[in-house]
């Protein structure tokens, strides 16, 4: 019985950390709008043709809110999500998808060794463990965005299921995703403009031979 006091204290430390944390969200500031398409631009699109493959190269402009630099600082990681959409043209129906692909990325602050990790990986990224993922390791905060920034090679599948006849139609989006931020967080940022960070672009890409 001795031996679970300390671990029964320990969370309820966190717990009451937690909630702390989620009231000083909330208080911050007046709730703005959201802001769609203002936060996030879409400066670079391409498909490439590679032997394995066809690949989605983008590269997302955003700056990151104060307030979400804060609580990165804090010790909580923070979730972004990239994806794209490949379809084919049809002139007698509708365009009809033939490729798909994501890419989740967790930003974090590693307050012992002072430094910025970014887990990459084609599945959601959850506490319990990082699975199959990329890990990357920065100096700097601006060095770990530059990696969130950058979506490259993103894999959409083989030539021969996608074809590389003509310009394909592309949908791409990235946004920062509060849905995987712990619970007491996703109920402070509801309605500020902060978080959101968000972008949609749609195109129509020549497949480009990879250099």
């Amino acid at each position: 019985m001795e031996n679970r006091r300390p671990a029964e204290r320990r969370r309820r430390g966190w717990l009451t950390a937690l909630l702390a944390l989620a009231c000083f969200l909330a208080c911050w500031s007046v709730p703005a709008p959201a802001q769609s398409g203002k936060t996030a631009t879409v400066s670079q699109l391409k498909l490439e043709e590679a032997d394995d493959g066809v690949y989605l190269n983008a590269q997302v402009q955003f700056e990151l809110p104060n307030l979400v630099e804060e609580v990165l600082e804090k010790g909580i990681a923070i979730y972004f999500v990239a994806e794209a959409e490949l379809y084919r043209e049809r002139w007698y129906w509708t365009d009809q998808k033939v490729a798909q692909a994501v890419r989740h990325m967790r930003l974090a602050y590693q307050p012992l060794t002072r430094r910025w990790r970014l887990n990459v990986s084609p599945v959601p990224i959850t506490n319990s463990g990082f699975g199959v993922s990329l890990n990357q390791n920065f100096d700097t905060l601006a060095e770990a965005l530059d990696g969130v920034r950058r979506v490259a090679r993103l894999r959409l599948g083989d030539v021969s299921e996608i074809g590389d006849e003509g310009a394909h139609p592309v949908s791409f989006r990235f946004r920062l995703d509060t849905s995987q931020l712990p619970r007491p967080f996703q109920i402070g940022v509801v309605g500020q403009a902060d978080w959101n960070i968000s972008v949609e672009r749609s195109a129509r890409l020549p497949l480009e031979k990879a250099k």
